[in-house]
């Protein structure tokens, strides 16, 4: 398939919405008091620019989204190798209260993380990171328990150790479900960016958005909330971009796999 037409067909549809994001608060078929036009916001992003604030507060967010996310890394990565590979009884018996931790919303217990954290860098980066953890770890022991057997036994039937099945094999088939949770966590981790910046801070994209809310500022509202979803676009964009370079892996363990069989005397 020709991916030209594709790309075409997918800049058209985001000028599309830009050209009706312009024209139809400036018809009235909606209030620009409510959704102000796109001239308007981009005025708003160039006041914000001249002025120093929007690189200022979007430094800052986009600081907290990464350390976060990477925090979120930093353990659920681990952890799901860890129950998916080694562990898959421990994480049978744990699964019902990991589901639990995964819905309890940070945002609900802020009291609490105040409480023990209170409300500096150290807080927020604990509200991004809990909700980031999880499709981590989930999506990581996914990935593992769904490594194809057959691989697995031409592997060990070649005299693979428990470690070099692990890097050579499990690792590289497991990699697809993995980059999977990486980049539900990214999401997550703006998402959840906005919550944390309310809780008692001075400054970022989220401190932003709800000061130009009780102002009553909608073309800063919106312009905040766009730079949000730009970061957002762009790091899902490099996740992508990382899988593509990384996850060549799995064409190898496909070809790895007809070579295993073939020398294990399962095929051809």
């Amino acid at each position: 398939m020709n991916p030209l037409p594709t790309a075409w067909h997918k800049i058209a549809a985001v000028l599309l919405f830009l050209i009706l994001w312009e024209v139809v608060p400036r018809t009235g078929l909606v209030d620009p008091l409510f959704i102000p036009p796109l001239s308007g916001v981009l005025d708003a992003l160039i006041e914000l620019y001249r002025s120093g604030d929007l690189l200022m507060h979007a430094r800052l967010s986009l600081a907290r989204a990464y350390v976060g996310l990477a925090a979120a890394v930093v353990i659920g990565l681990p952890l799901g190798l860890l129950l998916g590979g080694w562990f898959p009884r421990i994480q049978t018996a744990t699964e019902p209260l990991m589901e639990l931790f995964a819905q309890a919303n940070p945002v609900i217990l802020a009291h609490i993380i105040i409480f023990f954290l209170g409300i500096g860098e150290v807080a927020k980066t604990f509200i991004i990171g809990w909700l980031c953890i999880w499709p981590i770890t989930f999506s990581t022991i996914t990935g593992i328990r769904t490594v194809d057997s057959s691989l697995l036994k031409a592997a060990r039937s070649l005299g693979l150790g428990r470690g070099q099945l692990f890097v050579r094999v499990i690792l590289p088939s497991a990699a697809p479900s993995i980059f999977t949770g990486l980049r539900l966590a990214a999401g997550y981790a703006f998402i959840m960016l906005v919550a944390s910046e309310m809780m008692g801070g001075s400054n970022g994209l989220g401190w932003l958005i709800v000061q130009s809310q009780e102002n009553y500022n909608i073309t800063r509202i919106f312009a905040g909330a766009a730079v949000l979803t730009a970061m957002a676009v762009v790091t899902d964009a490099l996740l992508k971009l990382l899988e593509r370079r990384l996850v060549v892996w799995d064409v190898d363990v496909n070809e790895d796999y007809l070579k295993l069989k073939t020398a294990s005397g399962e095929g051809p």
